[in-house]
């Protein structure tokens, strides 16, 4: 994922942009309010650019 995928769609405190632009994951695991604002990110993603496991 790079940031492009996220534009215009503020990600939640569970990832965000490195320098280049690339996905950089802030919180390998989530519990609570985070998983989720991560489940709805990647649910309403029209990219389909994100993705959770586990």
């Amino acid at each position: 994922m790079i940031a492009a995928d996220v534009e215009g769609h503020p990600p939640p405190a569970v990832f965000d942009a490195d320098e280049v632009g690339h996905c950089a994951v802030l919180a390998e695991e989530v519990s609570g309010d985070l998983e989720a604002q991560a489940a709805d990110a990647a649910r309403n993603c029209p990219e389909g650019a994100i993705t959770l496991t586990g």
